[in-house]
This record gives C-alpha cells, sequence and structure tokens, in this order.
C-alpha cells in the first residue's frame, strides 16, 4: 500500500533503522461474537507487518463500528472500550507502515465507504503499480479522493463499476488494476479475502470453531488458536457468507510470484508462508551462505532478531560455534530528538551492545538478512570492532538489493541502495570488513528446494535483487508533468 505523494525517501526518524519495511498485515473474521477482540489480537501477531498505525471495522449487520489511529495496536487498542463498542460478528482490520510523509488518520485503515449497494470496508497489503495513473484518469472524471492512499483507487473503481454484485463489482476494479494486493473486504454480512494473479504477498485462510479468518501469516491464526485450513491461492477469490465459503477464479492465469523478502526478513520466524516454514526456510539459507561463502573463523554471530535463523543454519552447516555476540534492546522506540551527527554515531547502541566477551581477539563470522544502504551495518561493524574482534567477515542471507521494490515493500530510490552503486569488494571497503558474500540467487532458490531460478515452479519475486520486473510499472512510465501535478495538490491537501 503506497502513499501519494510519491516523494523521494529520506532515511528513517531515528536514522539508524536501515531496514526494508513491509507496509500492511491485514486480518478479517467472519461468524465470531469476539469478532473486534479476535481482529485486535491478530492484529498484534501481525505488528511486525507495520507499526505505523492500526485500525478495525466491525459490522453487526446493520451498521458499521470503526475505531483507527496512529501507533502500534496496543497503544490504539489500549482502552478494552475500543475493541467493546465495535459490535458484531464480522470484522476486518489491518496494520500500516506507511512510505513517505506525514501519518494522518484518513490514511489509516480499514478504509470504509458508502456505496450504492451499501457499505464497504477494505484492507490492503501490496502496492498499485498504476495506482498513480488511475487515480488521475478517476480524478480528471470528478472522483473525489478523501486519503492519499492506493487502495483508494479500488474503492473508486468499485463505485463507478456497473456490475451488480459487489463480488462483481470487486473483479471488475480489480480487473483494471495491475501490481500486488491481498485483500480483506468486508460488507454487511459477507467477508472477502483476495489475492492478486501473482500471489506477490501473503494471505492465508483459517477456522476458529464456526468463524472462518482470512490473515496476512498464520501467526495470526495461532494468536487465537485458529486453526491454518490453506493459502489463499494467487488470483483466487474467497467468499464467505451465511451460506458457506465460496471460491472464484476470476483473473487469468500468471506466472507465480511470491515474494521471496517474505522468507529472507519480512514473515514472522514461526509462521508458514506458501506451506513453508519461515524459520526453517531461514536456517536453510544460512547453512546453503555457510556451503557459498565459507571463511575460516572462530565464532558465528548474528545481527539480532532478523538474523538469527540464518546464522544458526550457517553455524551448523560450518562447524563454527554460534554465540550471541550482539545483544538487542527490545525497549527502544523510535526517537524524535533531532539526529545530530553524535546522536546518528552513537545511535546504533541505543538497539544494539557488543557482547565483548565472545567477540574480543576472535575472527567473527556476522550474519545478516540485507544490507539496503549500509549506515547501520558500517556502524555494527565498527562496534564489532571496538569489542575487540580480530576479523570480521559479514555474510548476508540475501542476494545484493540493487533495484527498489514496487510491489509493497518501503525500498529507498536505486542509486541510495548501496548494491547500486558498489561492486561486492567495493561495498566491503565502504563496510569496513575483512570480506564480505551474500547467497547468490540459486542458493536463495536451492535453500527454498529448488533445483535454481530457471527451473522455479513455483516462482518467487526477486525483482530487488535482479531487476526482473514481471508486472509493467506504469506509473513510472507516467509523464513527469503528471506526478508533479498530482504531488503539488495533494502538498495542498496536506499543508
Amino acid at each position: 500500500m503506497v502513499h501519494f505523494p510519491q516523494l523521494p525517501f529520506g532515511l528513517p526518524d531515528d536514522q539508524d533503522d536501515d531496514k526494508p519495511r513491509e507496509e500492511c498485515g491485514v486480518f478479517g473474521i467472519f461468524n465470531d461474537a469476539d469478532a473486534a477482540a479476535h481482529t485486535a489480537l491478530g492484529l498484534h501477531a501481525l505488528q511486525h507487518r507495520g507499526q505505523e498505525a492500526a485500525g478495525i471495522v466491525a459490522c453487526d449487520g446493520e451498521q458499521f463500528h470503526s475505531h483507527r489511529g496512529l501507533g502500534h495496536v496496543h497503544r490504539v487498542f489500549k482502552s478494552e472500550k475500543n475493541t467493546i463498542r465495535l459490535e458484531g460478528s464480522l470484522a476486518i482490520g489491518h496494520v500500516r507502515y506507511s512510505t513517505s510523509g506525514d501519518p494522518a488518520l484518513r490514511n489509516v485503515q480499514p478504509l470504509y465507504a458508502d456505496l450504492a449497494f451499501g457499505g464497504i470496508a477494505l484492507a490492503h497489503n501490496g502496492n498499485l503499480t498504476n495506482a498513480l495513473t488511475l487515480r488521475h484518469k478517476l480524478v480528471e472524471q470528478g472522483c473525489i479522493f478523501q486519503s492519499t492512499s492506493d487502495t483508494e483507487v479500488i474503492i473508486q473503481l468499485m463505485a463507478r463499476s456497473q456490475k451488480v454484485s459487489v463480488e462483481d463489482r470487486l473483479i471488475d476494479a480489480l480487473s483494471q488494476i495491475d501490481g500486488a494486493y491481498s485483500l480483506v473486504v468486508m460488507t454487511e454480512d459477507t467477508l472477502i479475502g483476495v489475492r492478486d494473479p501473482q500471489g506477490y504477498r501473503p494471505l492465508v485462510l483459517g477456522s476458529h470453531g464456526d468463524a472462518t479468518i482470512i490473515a496476512s501469516e498464520t501467526c495470526a491464526l495461532d494468536i487465537i488458536n485458529a486453526e491454518y485450513v490453506r493459502d489463499v491461492q494467487p488470483g483466487e477469490m474467497v467468499v464467505i457468507n451465511r451460506d458457506g465459503i465460496r471460491t472464484l477464479n476470476p483473473f487469468p492465469q500468471q506466472g507465480r510470484r511470491f515474494c521471496v523478502f517474505e522468507y529472507i526478513y519480512f514473515a514472522r520466524p514461526d509462521s508458514l508462508c506458501e506451506g513453508l516454514s519461515v524459520y526453517e526456510m531461514r536456517k536453510n539459507i544460512g547453512a546453503e551462505l555457510a556451503r557459498e561463502a565459507g571463511v575460516e573463523a572462530d565464532v558465528v554471530v548474528p545481527v539480532p532478531d532478523s538474523g538469527i535463523p540464518a546464522a544458526l543454519g550457517y553455524a551448523q552447516a560450518s562447524g563454527i560455534p554460534f554465540e550471541l555476540g550482539i545483544i538487542r534492546n527490545h525497549y527502544v522506540g523510535r526517537t524524535f530528538i533531532q539526529p545530530t551527527q553524535k546522536t546518528r554515531d552513537i545511535g546504533v547502541r541505543r538497539k544494539h551492545n557488543a557482547n565483548r566477551k565472545y567477540l574480543e581477539g576472535k575472527r567473527v563470522i556476522l550474519v545478516d538478512d540485507s544490507i539496503v544502504r549500509g549506515t547501520t551495518s558500517t556502524k555494527i561493524v565498527d562496534m564489532v570492532r571496538q569489542a575487540g574482534a580480530a576479523e570480521v567477515h559479514l555474510r548476508i542471507s540475501s542476494p545484493p538489493t540493487a533495484h527498489p521494490c514496487y510491489f509493497g515493500i518501503d525500498t529507498p530510490e536505486r542509486d541510495k541502495l548501496l548494491a547500486a552503486r558498489f561492486d561486492v569488494p567495493g561495498m566491503a571497503r565502504v563496510l569496513g570488513v575483512d570480506s564480505l558474500a551474500f547467497i547468490s540467487v540459486d542458493g536463495l532458490y536451492r535453500a527454498a528446494g529448488l533445483p535454481g531460478r530457471d527451473n522455479a515452479n513455483p516462482g518467487y519475486c526477486d525483482a530487488c535483487f535482479t531487476g526482473d520486473y514481471a508486472t509493467r510499472l506504469l506509473d513510472n512510465e507516467t509523464p513527469s508533468e503528471m506526478r508533479v501535478v498530482t504531488r503539488l495538490n495533494e502538498r495542498r491537501k496536506t499543508g
């Protein structure tokens, strides 16, 4: 879910959080007396997918009830009355992380609208690659947008559709859209889950007694002791109401392109994605990395927390001891201190601290999941050296991130990506390490149990590594003057 205007990416607020960011998580539940409470719990489990805002819309069969707010789920729903007043046995929820611009309540999902057939609420994980183009046309035709989110384009297209049923209006709208989307949609009596034809973002189906659940990840089912039934398939629409569950396949078949970064970093380790254990996949990637890029060393140290499973796999495959040579402070939030150079330099220690006993005098293999700009990696390497490490060898459990993502991940523009500016030896010099190695693209596929990228079936989206974008990026082909006008209009609206 991207937000307009698409202004240049800057450093995060704390200047040290140099990771790509998933933008959203979705949850929906049908036929549950505690629908809103269970949705809030599901959003807690999906908090890693978006930390900026959260919202729930529930329906009691006649009236929609909504509560949305900025901040983590526990802040937005810290008062019990915020969920108790969300009456009804049907609810959907959303956690959000936006790409740019100031947080705004009007962008917090689920979005709600009254259309000709009645009320509808919608929550979206992904990014529409022709949303700017569609938005421009809709505005020219007289549509009035209430948010700066690409998700509202879907609602506007549904409102203008000449189809009769909600499902057909939604199919009509999505047939005009390119890009990545996993949606939960709610009317007065129906819950709908739908995934784009290439299946970029995850979506699963679960059950809890008589209730049916649709969520971004299986960890959201586990928190309410629900049962994982299956993944929603690419291009599939699941319609859930009092008549049962119907499955539609309204879109032309396309090659599967599940985001491989879900396995590397985004999904929670205890989730299943596409039927595979994320934790096991990360260990497999680490083991493959050890086979591809082994080096003599004394200790394998993860960059916590996301580097831990891959480091375990690396240590087990290499026979080199695993130690927690870096300790993470889990009680650090985002800072609003003005970023002077001094605070930037010490900022990484707010989150990570060297465990000197296991680093001093050692040849250290640092294992991390990715390098984006390289700012945090440089500071962590320096911290490990200051703790007395004799050598520092950095191993990354993803290929070099050399291209931006347009399918629902917040990444910098290409000229800000370290791997787009330097080759591997050049990056090693910038980061100050004795050696640097990334898992290969084929190694990544082998870790998934596939013979290699060219023979992968099902395939993955690896465009951030390879530049192979399977979907047309129409908004990037939009005439520059249209983008400028759109940005100026949005700036006027937001002040």
